[in-house]
This record gives C-alpha cells, sequence and structure tokens, in this order.
C-alpha cells in the first residue's frame, strides 16, 4: 500500500475582498482529447472510472485500501484526475483485423524511423491476448520515440507472434550503415514469439540500438540480435539496457554492441563480448571473464557478473485490470534480486487507478501540474513535448511520475525543470529532459533540500531517464542531473551533451559543465551512461555508492589542451571523479572512451579519478582510443596502459586498489 499525507487546500483563497474557487476552469485547465485507436472507423476512450476504487497488491494476501484511496480522489471542483491519455497513445485489441494494425504500424514507423530530433511521440499499446500468427507474423519497426507497450499486469498476457525490430541506418551511403544512433525507443511488458521477416532477417528479433533503448518487462522465444548484421556495412552499435526479462529458444546474439548491461534477465545463452558487458543477477549469465591490458580480440571475454544485484525497483507501468479499466501498477523494492520479478507468475507491488494520477497533454500548465502534485496526486504525461518556464515540484512521498511515449520537457527560461523533495517512495520514469536555450542550473534536481535521513526501504528511483544538452535544439545547462536523496535507484540514465544535431561540433555550443552529481549516501546505478561534458562529467560526492555499469564518450570538440585543463598539472578532466571525502565506493564494469576531433594533441590525465582509500573500489574497467588525435594516458589514478593511436585498447584494469 502507497501512502502519503495529503495536503489539505481550502476551496477558496481571499484577498482583500476577492475570493477564488479552485475549480478547473480557474485553473484553465485543457482537457485530453478522446484516446484514439488504430482503427480508421473507432475512437473511444479506455479511462479508469473516476469513482474511488480498491488498490490491491498481486501477492498472495491483498487488502481493501478505500479509505486511503477516497482520501486521494480530487472533488469535482479541483483539477481532474484519469481522463483521455490522448491522440498520441495508440490502442491495439486483438479483435481488430491484423491489416489494419499492420497499417497502422507501418506509417508509424515511417515516419519515426528517420525522425532522430522529430517532435513526434507515441505510444503503441497493445491489450491482451494474441498478435500475429506463425502463419501470418506481425512484423513492424520500432522507431525514435515510440514506446511499445502490452497492457496485461505480467507479459505473458499479451502476445505477439512476429518481431518488433530496429535495424541499421545509413548515415551518407549504404556503405555507412550502423545502429549507433538508434536512440530513444523501448518495448515494454509483452511476449515475443519470434517469427516472419524474409531472408536474412527472417526469424530473428533485431534489437540493434543504442542508449535510451530499454527492452523491460518482455519475453522472448526464439533469435535475438542486438546488432544488424545484415547489411554488409559495419554493423557498430554502441551501448543498451536489458531488464526483468527472459529469452528462451535461442541465443542473444551480441555481435557488435561494444558494451551492453542486463539485469534481473534469465537468459538462454549469450554470444559474445566487445568491450564491455555487465550481468547482473541474470541467471545462465556468462561467467565472470575480464581481460587485462590485452587489447586481444582472442582473450578473455570482457564479462563482468555479479550473481544478484543489491538493491532494485522496477519502473511502474500502465496496464487493464480485469474489468477493463487503466490503472497503473508500482513493482516493490527487491534486495539481492536474480531474474525477473514476474517469474513466479506474480509481482509483488501495488496497483493504483488511473483517477489517482492527473493526466498531463501538452496544453497543460505548469499551474495545473504542481497544483494537482500539491494535492497529492500522481502524474502520467502522455507523448509530447512540453514547455516549462518555471519548475515543477514534486512534493509529498510516493508520488509516481510516469511518462507514456518518451513525454520531453524543456525549459524555458532558465529555471530548474522539476525538483523532487526528499521525501522517499518517489518513482520518475520514461522521460526526457532536454537543455534549454537559457543556462539552467540543472534539469531535474533530486532533494535540492535533502534530509539527514536514509530512504534506503523506500528510495526515490529514476528509470528509463535520459537527457540532452542539444541535439533537437541547442542548449545549455551547468549540471544536468543532480541527485542528493540517500539511497536512491538510478535505473537506465542515460546523460548526453549531444555530438551531432542542433548546437553540436563546437566547443562554445551547447555548454554544459557537467552531467550528474551525487551527494546523496548509499545511492546505486544501473547502466549509467554519461558523456560529452566538458569539465567533470560525473561527480560522485556520496558513500557507500554502487555503480553497475557506466559509459561515457569525452567530448569531441575540444579545441587546444589550455581550454581543458582540470588544474594546471592534471590534462582533461576524468569521465567519473569520485570525490575527495568519499570513503566507501563500488563500481563494476566501467569504461572511457576518446575521440578528440579537432586535429589537436588532446590528453587526458585519467578517465577515473578517485581517492586512495582501501573502500574505494573500482572493478574491471577499461579505456578506449576510438579515433582521432590525442588519448587518454591512464585509466584509474595513475593506473592502466594510456591509449592513443598507437594502442587503441582497451586498456584494462581488473581491479583497483
Amino acid at each position: 500500500m502507497i501512502q502519503r499525507k495529503r495536503f489539505r487546500f481550502p476551496r477558496t483563497l481571499g484577498r482583500a475582498g476577492r475570493a477564488l474557487t479552485i475549480t478547473a476552469a480557474a485553473l484553465g485547465l485543457v482537457t485530453a482529447s478522446a484516446l484514439t485507436t488504430s482503427s480508421a472507423s473507432a475512437s473511444a476512450p479506455h479511462t479508469a472510472s473516476a469513482a474511488a476504487s480498491t488498490s490491491a497488491t498481486t501477492t498472495a494476501s491483498t487488502s481493501a485500501s478505500t479509505s486511503a484511496n477516497a482520501a486521494h480522489q480530487s472533488p469535482a471542483t479541483l483539477p481532474p484526475t484519469g481522463g483521455a491519455l490522448g491522440p498520441n497513445v495508440i490502442v491495439f485489441d486483438p479483435t481488430m483485423s491484423q491489416a489494419s494494425i499492420q497499417t497502422t504500424l507501418d506509417t508509424i514507423a515511417t515516419q519515426q524511423v528517420p525522425n532522430q530530433f522529430g517532435t513526434e511521440r507515441y505510444a503503441l499499446l497493445f491489450k491482451p491476448g494474441t498478435y500475429g500468427s506463425a502463419a501470418n507474423p506481425l512484423v513492424f519497426q520500432v522507431g525514435y520515440y515510440t514506446s511499445v507497450a502490452g497492457l496485461g499486469l505480467t507479459p505473458d498476457r499479451t502476445v505477439i507472434n512476429g518481431s518488433l525490430d530496429v535495424y541499421n541506418q545509413c548515415l551518407g551511403s549504404q556503405t555507412n550503415c550502423n545502429a549507433t544512433d538508434n536512440f530513444w525507443r523501448s518495448v515494454t511488458n509483452l511476449t515475443i514469439n519470434v517469427a516472419g521477416g524474409n531472408g536474412c532477417q527472417a526469424n530473428t528479433e533485431f534489437w540493434a540500438a543504442s542508449q535510451a533503448s530499454p527492452l523491460r518487462r518482455v519475453v522472448v522465444n526464439g533469435n535475438v540480435s542486438l546488432m544488424d548484421y545484415c547489411d554488409g556495412s559495419p554493423d557498430y552499435a554502441s551501448g543498451g539496457f536489458i531488464a526483468d526479462s527472459r529469452f528462451t529458444g535461442g541465443t542473444v546474439i551480441n555481435g557488435s554492441q561494444q558494451q551492453y548491461i542486463t539485469r534481473d534477465t534469465a537468459l538462454d545463452g549469450w554470444t559474445n563480448g566487445v568491450w564491455n558487458q555487465v550481468f547482473c543477477g541474470d541467471p545462465s549469465a556468462p561467467a565472470q571473464s575480464f581481460a587485462a591490458n590485452s587489447g586481444d580480440p582472442g582473450g578473455p571475454a570482457p564479462y563482468t557478473t555479479l550473481a544478484t544485484c543489491p538493491v532494485t525497483k522496477e519502473a511502474p507501468y500502465l496496464y487493464l485490470d480485469d474489468s477493463g479499466q487503466y490503472r497503473v501498477f508500482v513493482p516493490s523494492l527487491q534486495k539481492n534480486s536474480s531474474g525477473p520479478s514476474w517469474a513466479a507468475g506474480q509481482t509483488p507491488g501495488t496497483s493504483l487507478p488511473l483517477s489517482r494520477f492527473y493526466v498531463v497533454n501538452p496544453a497543460s500548465t505548469v499551474t495545473q501540474i504542481n497544483t494537482a502534485l500539491l494535492l497529492g496526486d500522481d502524474l502520467l504525461f502522455t507523448p509530447g513535448v512540453y514547455n516549462v518556464p518555471r519548475t515543477i515540484h514534486v512534493l509529498w512521498p510516493n508520488t509516481q511520475i510516469v511518462g507514456l511515449g518518451f513525454p520531453t520537457l524543456v525549459p524555458t527560461d532558465g529555471n530548474v525543470t522539476m525538483d523532487v523533495a526528499d521525501t522517499g517512495g518517489t518513482t520518475l520514469s520514461g522521460l526526457i529532459f532536454d537543455a534549454g536555450t537559457a543556462e539552467s542550473p540543472a534539469l531535474l534536481d533530486v532533494a535540492p533540500l535533502p534530509f539527514p535521513v536514509s530512504h534506503a526501504d523506500d528510495p526515490i528511483s529514476v528509470d528509463d531517464v535520459f537527457f540532452r544538452v542539444g541535439g533537437a535544439t541547442a542548449g545549455t545547462v551547468r549540471d544536468a542531473f543532480v541527485d542528493n536523496s540517500n539511497g536512491s535507484i538510478l535505473d537506465d540514465v542515460w546523460i548526453w551533451r549531444a555530438d551531432h544535431g542542433a548546437g553540436a561540433g563546437t566547443w562554445t555550443s551547447d555548454q554544459a559543465d557537467t552531467g550528474l552529481t551525487v551527494n546523496g549516501n548509499g545511492v546505486t546505478a544501473y547502466g549509467l551512461a554519461v558523456e560529452h561534458f566538458q569539465k567533470n562529467e560525473t561527480v560522485w560526492n556520496g558513500q557507500q555508492g554502487t555503480v553497475i555499469f557506466f559509459q561515457n564518450e569525452n567530448p569531441y570538440e575540444v579545441p587546444n589542451q589550455a581550454s581543458w585543463m582540470a588544474s594546471p598539472t592534471q590534462n582533461g578532466y576524468p569521465a567519473f571523479l569520485v570525490g575527495k571525502h568519499v570513503k566507501t565506493f563500488q563500481g563494476y564494469g566501467m569504461g572511457s572512451y576518446t575521440f578528440f576531433n579537432q586535429g589537436v594533441d588532446i590528453q587526458n590525465s585519467m578517465a577515473f579519478q578517485a581517492p586512495s582509500s582501501p573502500g574505494v573500489q573500482f572493478h574491471d574497467i577499461l579505456t578506449v582510443f576510438l579515433t582521432g588525435s590525442g588519448g587518454i594516458q591512464s585509466v584509474v589514478n595513475g593506473q592502466g596502459a594510456p591509449v592513443s593511436s598507437t594502442f587503441v585498447g582497451p586498456s584494462d584494469v581488473v581491479s583497483y586498489p
């Protein structure tokens, strides 16, 4: 049961004899349009009842919570909760004709596959049931800003016979096709029985994607490839995230994926590694194996394997209950986890009615959003790009902030986009934070006024949340993400200062010093990537931190060495800096790469920098010289061979100190 204090907001506010009634009209609330389906002849909302409903868990002991939910209901005079999900949430039903479903999916894919920096966003939701067949499989591509999800409580309730594919994109010519820019897409909460396709692509699920493209809570029965090897080009792919899933009936082909993290996932084979493959709580994962300064493709595989994950909390998700009403399921905290959370046929957690959520659409104002939060509502962001001229304040514990279809929040007045009070239990999931053209101090500030307490048993979690400085629009921020909350969990977070797109390519555009600063103690991060920032890219000041998988590229466009010095005697800035007062830290499977592309000899003294303390430890860390000029002189604190055009690496350090 999720409980929170409810703010008692007066129905009227008076000043100088004038009263303001808190109503939807007074707040200027704009009602979202009706939920649309893919059928050209049908367009009907599928919304949860606004009446109070019981919150229940799927564990053996369920309990009524009528009083808590009744207290959470918003009266008619307050901003409404529940409601339609908008025109870019497309809901498929197994009774629809497959031809109609296929046409809709192909039309969206044609638009979204090349739409790297466009504004269109989609959530494609499949009601429980079976789609496609072995004889007539449902095969479609998943493009940019497209989230695909089943609407069952467990992934076995929505079954697709076919494949959901991501292929290489060709950059300029058919000889330069790869997956390194395939970002911002996802598949969650469904089962894929792999079938269909033609030629080289037959009977294989291709997920040739890089950062910000999670597979969560999926079952894949059949062959899976994390690279696209069918077009005869280099086929590069660079980073990915799989969690809470199961793969059977075929080996997962890692192929050219340079780095990858797989968490709490049952595997049925894994082909190979390149530089850095991390497995955490994955039954049947490859055994621990990591090279030491070899750079030898025939040497030990670069596997970092942990039997269990120390603490996890899966992302919330939308589903339909047995009465056809939308609810949001919030999984419970797990410790020392291994394998999918739903493996026993049920998931521990709490089911919330949609009537607890203010459904946000791009016409919603910050006043409306903050009023809903003040009144204790959760938020469900529908697909779109949101201009945010003032900070969104998340005030109460256990607030759920859920995004559908990669909603993107952009500050427009140099403000922090969102801050989260340090009260525990809050989850942010499925969002993109873009920097605006006026410099913000931060895009997301978790616990700006931290309490000296731990939330280890009720942590704030940030799941599948991504940050951009540039790319879609030129932007600037000092420190993109600041996390001060003790015990918080970061699960699949990519923080990117753009190396291409709007504002990219020059040292004076897309200004941003730091991607992430962690000041909280006991913070755990999985699948963390921070790239191209201009000073210390990641600063970790908290005690007892744990990072399981880290990916970094140094900034490309450093104009000269003098512009990039951590001190008068230290060339460059570390990709990951552990604060000088930190006594305890554990890092596993962490890599940093270099491509200085200005034709100037730029050197970085070290990729990782940390105090000399026996409790500050790194395991299986590395550097790689990609191309360009200069290089990285050491892996950590002067240890580890330098990488440059002479020795491209990987330069591996198995353990430090």
